[in-house]
């Protein structure tokens, strides 16, 4: 029987297998999901904020696209996934207020998509899927050996990607 593994806001989780991974409420923040096609092994994790030099003395590196995305990657290899396979899907990244600025504290949810597609791209691994911006939340599950990435919304038919 396959386990649904809880993603919370800020935190990091991988598996391998029929198990997949989960997290409730992106609004702003941005869940990437990374995989290696060859293992099924991957992980999810949950990122609130873009970068993690902007805040001292913080601990929590999933909380952040630049340090997060690093450790999922990190973690997957130790798990035995091949670096040089690895491929991502990410979801999230709202604008859940409407403001008349386009102050950079407003903005969050689009700095947590450039952020993670930043790190991606410095990292080399291709994103396959997205679906981020607009104006509502997600809840997601991926299932890394097949690689879906289902994404729920209220009031929006399920996706998957």
């Amino acid at each position: 029987m396959s386990e649904v593994i809880k993603v919370g806001m800020a935190d990091m989780k991988t598996c391998r297998g029929d198990d997949g991974v989960t997290t409730l409420g992106l609004g702003s923040c941005v869940g990437i999901a990374i995989r290696d096609p060859g293992t099924g092994i991957g992980g999810l994790v949950h990122v609130m904020l873009p970068d993690s030099s902007e805040i001292k003395n913080n601990t929590n590196r999933p909380k952040f696209a630049d340090t997060g995305i690093e450790d999922l990657v990190n973690a997957v290899v130790r798990m035995g996934a091949n670096r040089s396979r690895l491929v991502a899907k990410i979801a999230g990244g709202a604008q859940m207020f409407a403001f008349g600025g386009k102050s950079d504290m407003i903005r969050v949810g689009e700095r947590n998509v450039l952020a993670s597609k930043k790190k991606l791209a410095e990292l080399r691994i291709p994103i396959l899927a997205e679906d981020t911006g607009d104006s509502y939340g997600r809840t997601v599950i991926f299932y890394p050996k097949t690689g879906e990435f289902y994404i729920r919304s209220v009031g929006k038919p399920e996706k998957i990607i």
